[in-house]
């Protein structure tokens, strides 16, 4: 079971699993921009009822966290990364998604 945390939603799940398929048989990994991945999940697949821009934001939010790569800051391509896929394999806790936060005394 995969570890969600208040932070995520049903947007950051789909835009992961369709970077994750689109993984080449030789493990590359392809990169795509937010404008690409809102229009296959939104407009080809219909698993997602989103606006582009909120598919832009989350993909930032994933890249901030580690579960996504920005390969190209110019252009704004993002792939999935190691710590992605061990999301996707519930392979991470709850406490390792979370923002550590530094309290002070």
């Amino acid at each position: 079971m995969r570890a969600r945390v208040s932070w995520m939603n049903e947007a950051d799940d789909a835009i992961l699993e369709y970077l994750r398929e689109l993984e080449t048989d030789a493990g590359h990994r392809i990169a795509l921009p937010p404008t690409t991945v809102w229009y296959n999940l939104v407009e080809e697949l219909g698993v997602l009822d989103r606006s582009q821009n909120t598919v832009s934001r989350r993909m930032n939010v994933l890249s901030d966290a580690g579960l996504l790569e920005k390969t190209d800051e110019k252009r704004g391509y993002y792939q999935i990364t190691d710590r992605g896929l061990a999301y996707l394999r519930g392979e991470l806790a709850a406490s390792e998604l979370e923002e550590k936060k530094e309290e002070k005394l």
